[in-house]
Order: C-alpha cells, then structure tokens, then sequence
C-alpha cells in the first residue's frame, strides 16, 4: 500500500549512486518509517512500566480490536482530508448506526426470526451498512452538488444524530447481543487460518514489489536497489509473522482485524491504482487544475462522502456487535480519534497527501496511548493532554518534514 505520488522519469543511466538512491528512498518514505519506529518505541515504554503486561498476548490481542472501530472511520477520512474537506459526524454517525441495529434487533428481528441467529446477523448488518450508505448519500449530496461547507454540514450532522440517538433509545440501553451478530466483533479465526493468512500475505507483498518495479522498469522509471526493496517488504512480512504469532498465544486473529485489513486494502488499492483515488489526490492537491482538466469534482466528492457513509455503517455494526448494547454515548468522540489517527499517519489537513496505511498506524498510535494511559494508571485529564499534545507534535514534524522536501 504506497501513497499516490507524482513520480519524476529518469534515464537508468542517468540514475545517481546506490548510496545517494537508497537515501532518497528512506527519506521519501520517513514518515511510514517514523511512525512504526514510534508504535514499538510506546509498546516498550508501556510494557517496561506495566512490568510487560502491556505486550501481553491478551492486552496486545486486545490493542488491536479496540482500533478496528476507529480504523474504519480513519480508511473513510483519509480519502475525506485529501480532498480539503473534514467529517465531524463519522463518530455519531457509527453510534446512531449501533443504536439503530440493536433497536431493530432487539424489537423485531429477534421475534419475526426466533430460532435463526444467523439471518438475524446478516438482517442487522445490511440494516446498519443501509443507514450509513444513504445517511452518507444525503450528506455528500449536499455538500457536493448544494455547496454547502463540509465543515458546517458535518458540524451540524454531529448535534442531529446526537439527537437521533437519544430518540431512539429514549435514555435506554439497547440489548444487541444475539449470539451469532456478537462474533462479528468478538470471533475468533483458529491457530492455522490465521498462519494461512500470513503467508498469502507475504506471497501478496513480494509479489507486490517485484510487479511494481516491473511497471517502473517499462516506464523508464529510476528504480531503487533491489536489495532495498526486499529489505523493506521483509521487514513488512516480520511484523506479519510476529503479529500472528502474538494473536495465536491467545485466542488467534480476531474476525473485526481481518474485516478491517480487506477493508484497508480494498480503500488502498482504489486510491493508488483507479482513477477514482488519483482525481481525490488531484482535487485535494489543486482543485482548480483538476477543474481544467476535466475532473468532475462534485461528483467524485459525492462519491467519497457516500463512501464514507458506508465505512461508517460498517463501524457502527462493528461497534453494536462489539459493546452488545446501543447506549446514548454511542459513538462519543471518534469522530476526533479517526481525525487525529489520519494526521498521525501523515494525511495533510490542506488536502492532496495521505494514506491508509499511514491511517492503519495512526489508529494503533492512538489506541496504544489510551491503552497504555489507562493501565499505568494515569489520570484521565492527563490523558487528553499528552494525547493532545501528540498530535501537535505529529502535525509540527509533518509540516518540518514537508519543508525540508521542498
């Protein structure tokens, strides 16, 4: 998964020394580096001051679910800041989801089909990614072809789903916790699907680099070491394998992460290899010369905002399968964690930079924190203020990063 680039054509033989192109390809790629250095660098200091709890096989199996919710929201919002715009709403948006399912689950489907636990399921997942698709239907609409700002559309989508929410649950909480809609969140893969996995995974990754230094090759594109390239994607399938291994010492790969990895991928793919992703790079990079040359803008932010409706139904499911329960907070303040998660991970708040993998690690960064935070004990006011203070610091080294390019 790499970010969508304008890459500059060189002759091979115009190609400088091996030492000069391995260290343009470090530095264009600093920030991806940075933020994995910095996720293990808060994993150890976590792990030494919880005397190694924090790494254990269940907290460590745990970090990784408690992202799934907000890992949805953040693959949706990248494409959303790319382009200039912002969604204030994805959290509420997620909780009215949730309530909505666990309303409909608990007031209809469960009588209309009693014995039949796995219609049931799939009855509340097409429920939950319907109301999110047209809720996100009707917001783009308005945003796109009405020209309303984004920032006020979601702003005030953030207060009416609140409102919603507590019309629906009328101040109660919502059982959702029928058992086969429950291993949505909380299922577990056995021990050799998930050794399975790894490896397609890492068949997939070298395949990957060697395809994409094919295409660069027929292009007359400067090509990095191809010792560099292995390096990098071996590095890449390490973290697969430990990160299997790590999950099958306690119940195995959880069925929300893999959700969550198709669903990444999926976004990636679009946004590096369609037309569809490359005009949202345009948009956001200059939106009058992606007009010139003949980018229908409103639709493809129409578009981008439908889809984010979508991912958004997909985390409200998530999240009704995961609490088992629709409740009034439903949703509170992830709308801020899949913003912040995106500008860790590199998305630019001026629109035209971003990716999903960089979102993924920015998503882990900040569950590790309020994981870590909560188990050493730390005062929940601090706790807003380091986070806070994180993300200053993350945005600061982006923009320092970004001169230093230029």
């Amino acid at each position: 998964m790499s970010s969508v680039s304008t890459t500059t054509s060189e002759p091979p033989d115009g190609a400088g020394s091996p030492i000069s192109t391995i260290t343009n390809a470090l530095r264009a790629n600093l920030q991806t580096y940075a933020l994995i250095v910095a996720t293990l660098v808060i994993w150890l200091y976590f792990s030494s001051q919880t005397n190694g709890n924090f790494l254990s096989p269940q907290n460590f199996s745990n970090l990784f679910r408690q992202m799934v919710i907000t890992g949805f929201l953040s693959v949706g919002m990248v494409l959303v800041i790319v382009t200039g715009n912002i969604d204030l709403s994805v959290g509420k948006l997620a909780g009215f989801v949730s309530v909505v399912v666990a309303a409909v689950q608990a007031n209809y489907l469960t009588q209309m089909f009693p014995e039949q636990g796995i219609l049931i399921a799939v009855l509340s997942v097409l429920v939950g990614l319907g109301i999110g698709m047209l809720y996100g239907v009707i917001q783009g609409y308005i945003i796109a072809y009405m020209g309303v700002t984004s920032f006020i559309v979601t702003l005030g989508s953030m207060w009416l789903l609140n409102g919603l929410i507590l019309l629906v649950t009328e101040g109660r909480t919502i059982p959702a916790n029928q058992s086969d809609f429950s291993q949505i969140a909380q299922g577990y893969l056995p021990e050799a699907v998930g050794w399975i996995i790894a490896v397609v995974v890492i068949v997939w990754l070298f395949y990957s680099m060697f395809r994409s230094r094919s295409r660069k090759r027929r292009y007359n594109f400067e090509l990095p070491p191809l010792a560099l390239d292995v390096a990098k994607t071996a590095v890449f399938s390490f973290l697969m394998l430990a990160y299997v291994y790590m999950v099958n010492q306690y119940k195995g790969i959880q069925a929300p992460v893999l959700i969550l990895g198709l669903v990444a991928i999926g976004v990636s793919y679009l946004s590096s290899n369609t037309r569809f992703g490359r005009y949202a790079y345009a948009i956001g990079g200059n939106r009058q010369a992606a007009k010139f040359s003949g980018v229908n803008i409103r639709r493809n932010i129409f578009l981008i905002f439908t889809s984010m409706g979508l991912l958004s139904g997909v985390s409200g499911v998530t999240l009704a399968s995961y609490v088992g329960y629709g409740t009034i907070s439903a949703g509170q303040g992830y709308e801020l964690d899949a913003i912040a998660a995106c500008i860790l991970g590199g998305t630019s708040t001026l629109g035209g930079t971003g990716t999903v993998l960089g979102a993924m690690v920015g998503s882990l960064i900040m569950v590790s924190l309020t994981n870590g935070l909560q188990m050493t004990n730390t005062p929940a006011a601090w706790q807003y203020v380091l986070k806070g203070l994180v993300l200053v610091i993350a945005v600061y080294a982006d923009v320092r990063i970004k001169r230093s390019n230029t």
